[in-house]
């Protein structure tokens, strides 16, 4: 195989990094005949507990990462309002919030649109961030210390709609810009009622116009990778 050129969307399973996904499928296009250093990368990380279309670039593809990372977002989250945790999702370690009153669900609503538009958001310290040169998580779990007083940047938040509402979880659905955290939203969800609030779960089903209903799992993709395997566009 000459270079390999193209796109691969991954449905990235829980507990899986982004730069694992890449070095499985640079593996299987080495296995299929592609050049020992093919590039490959990712057009936005996804947290290891998170799910959800990762979209891996490859070849001279790669050079349209930044333009694909520009692309609007879609998430659907679920948020447990009942404590807090110092990595903003169920990592924790997790803090309930004793007396915690339930919001209403127009409460609720209030909360969500207050967040919405160009905001400003505090990145989780626990996160993909890059700190001398290494990924904060990658630090956290190392036992490095991280900085709690991440500053604040603009964000732009498209839209947030209210799903399902039992407490003490609510499903959220997220139309969001680049480096928009949806843990951060979560956390911030829960100060502006008063509670606890961090993310349960999260799932990317959208960049740009490429779907998670159109991608693979890394068990479902072929072993070698072959250019016929691979999605091309202009």
């Amino acid at each position: 195989m000459s270079t390999p050129a193209g796109i691969l969307l991954i449905d990235k399973s829980l507990g899986d990094t982004s730069m694992h996904a890449c070095r499985v499928v640079r593996a299987r296009l080495r296995r299929g005949g592609a050049p020992k250093r093919v590039r490959v990368g990712h057009a936005g990380t996804l947290d290891p507990l998170a799910t959800g279309l990762l979209v891996v670039m490859i070849g001279p593809y790669t050079r349209m990462c930044a333009a694909l990372m520009d692309q609007p977002k879609d998430y659907t989250a679920t948020i447990d309002l009942s404590a807090t945790s110092e990595t903003d999702d169920a990592e924790g370690p997790l803090q309930p919030i004793a007396g915690a009153v339930p919001p209403t669900t127009e409460g609720l609503a209030g909360a969500l649109a207050a967040l919405t538009g160009v905001i400003m958001q505090r990145p989780p310290a626990y996160s993909a961030l890059k700190l001398g040169g290494r990924r904060a998580y990658d630090l956290a779990r190392r036992g490095s210390p991280i900085p709690h007083d991440m500053p604040a940047r603009p964000v732009r938040v498209d839209s947030i709609t209210l799903l399902r509402y039992a407490w003490p979880t609510a499903e959220i659905a997220v139309t969001c810009g680049k480096g928009t955290y949806i843990r951060s939203l979560a956390r911030d969800i829960g100060r502006g009622l008063g509670v606890g609030g961090y993310l349960a779960a999260l799932r990317r089903t959208r960049v740009g116009d490429l779907r998670v209903a159109d991608a693979r799992t890394l068990g479902q993709l072929p072993d070698p990778l072959a250019q016929s395997d691979l999605t091309t566009f202009t």
